[in-house]
């Protein structure tokens, strides 16, 4: 049977939407990208701590965070908050939050996250051997540091798990993890090391996809929004945008936290909240850590980039707002001489944070799939804190549906449907 390229059209122009074109060029198709901004815009994975996660194999749905979330709720500044307001949406994602924050739910989900993070590991070493690593990419594992034995104890716990997974993990005193990083002083009680883990910066990634793609052929709508779908006959027919109609054979919504926007009209079911993040790039930083970490107990991201050390973290459910609450950064940046004390609260002194809105589904898992009600429309969305980690196997495995392939990695449990009965 002979390959026939179709003409794919993106709605969404951040990591996702633009990996999924990438692959897509790879396996001969023709591609079409609309995105809203401009070919400068922001995404919520410019400012990100750039980091690619196989140990993140538990979905934010999962056991104790609907009690987390109540307990640190009204603190304005504490790690995860939601913004108690007048919502159908978010009455109906909590109450699907709830139902699937169980065990049950992470022990299906564990092991496709796990496939998911190390198939997209592979894709960013092939990438950054195919361009010169012109994105930074350094695998140096990830430390989990912990202030408290009881934080310890909690992930020593979930290093085991990560191990009867295959991820290796290992558990280090607070001397072996100034030995793996002694180039930062740390006052921790402990860690939890995973080699397998890596970072990168994700403004030269992103930049390096654009720019594959311009040299490959595709065509790019910037500053274009979605205005609407025709549809007949059980497929998209069309999509009406600010730059007038445009047709394809395929289309593939990736428009993260506005993906709910742009098919609305359609009659889908993709329950999905903004969960804001922040973010503070220090650039000439007092040390520079040679090994991207987490502080367990306050959440936050430190990723070093060329130079510089950019710390990340929260997750505020507020809707789709991007303005920047300062208590929220306070946060952040309070945490950071709690772990390493050579840092001061006043060296972010004029530091513009960064925020970006993640696409959190009620489950933690995204969609990714081609849609059973539209034969030729598909979503790759809601990958919440994962964007970037996930953003090269996204973009594979949508290219393997929209040519027709049986996929590589089972998406059953991610499909774009799956709330539809509820």
């Amino acid at each position: 049977m002979n390959f026939m390229p179709k003409t794919i059209l993106i709605t969404g122009g951040g990591v996702i939407g633009l990996s999924i074109a990438y692959y897509a060029r790879q396996k001969g198709h023709r591609v079409m990208l609309v995105e809203r901004g401009a070919p400068a815009h922001d995404s919520c994975s410019l400012g990100n701590a750039g980091m690619v996660v196989p140990s993140h194999f538990v979905p934010l749905a999962a056991p104790g965070m609907v009690g987390y979330g109540l307990r640190t709720m009204w603190n304005p500044e504490s790690p995860f908050y939601i913004r108690p307001r007048l919502s159908r949406d978010l009455i109906d994602w909590g109450l699907k939050f709830m139902r699937a924050s169980s065990a049950t739910h992470v022990a299906r989900a564990a092991p496709l996250l796990r496939d998911l993070n190390f198939a997209s590991r592979a894709c960013y070493v092939e990438l950054a051997d195919a361009w010169g690593n012109e994105f930074g990419l350094v695998q140096k594992g990830l430390l989990m540091l912990c202030k408290t034995e009881h934080a310890l104890r909690d992930e020593a716990a979930l290093a085991a798990k990560a191990q009867a997974l295959g991820i290796p993990a290992e558990v280090m005193t607070p001397e072996q993890v100034r030995a793996l990083d002694p180039q930062v002083t740390m006052a921790v009680a402990g860690g939890v090391y995973f080699p397998k883990d890596c970072h990168l910066s994700p403004n030269r990634f992103v930049a390096g996809l654009t720019r594959q793609l311009e040299a490959s052929g595709a065509t790019f709508h910037w500053q274009t929004a979605v205005t609407g779908w025709q549809v007949a006959n059980g497929a998209i027919t069309a999509v009406q945008t600010t730059a007038g109609r445009l047709e394809a054979d395929e289309y593939v919504v990736a428009g993260g936290s506005w993906t709910p926007e742009v098919v609305r009209g359609l009659g889908l079911n993709l329950p999905m909240q903004a969960g804001k993040g922040y973010s503070l790039t220090l650039a000439q930083p007092r040390q520079l850590p040679e090994v991207c970490a987490i502080f367990v107990e306050a959440r936050v991201a430190v990723t070093p980039m060329n130079g510089s050390v950019r710390f990340g973290g929260t997750m505020e459910i507020t809707g789709l707002d991007e303005t920047i609450n300062p208590a929220r950064v306070r946060g952040i940046i309070k945490s950071v001489p709690q772990y390493y004390p050579a840092f001061a609260e006043s060296d972010f002194a004029g530091v513009t944070p960064w925020r970006g809105l993640r696409p959190v589904t009620p489950d933690g898992l995204p969609y990714i799939g081609r849609l059973h009600d539209y034969r030729n429309l598909s979503v790759a969305a809601g990958h919440a804190m994962m964007g970037l980690s996930l953003g090269p196997i996204t973009g594979k495995l949508m290219a393997q549906v929209l040519s027709d392939e049986v996929g590589t990695i089972d998406l059953a449990l991610v499909h774009p449907e799956r709330f539809s009965g509820s």
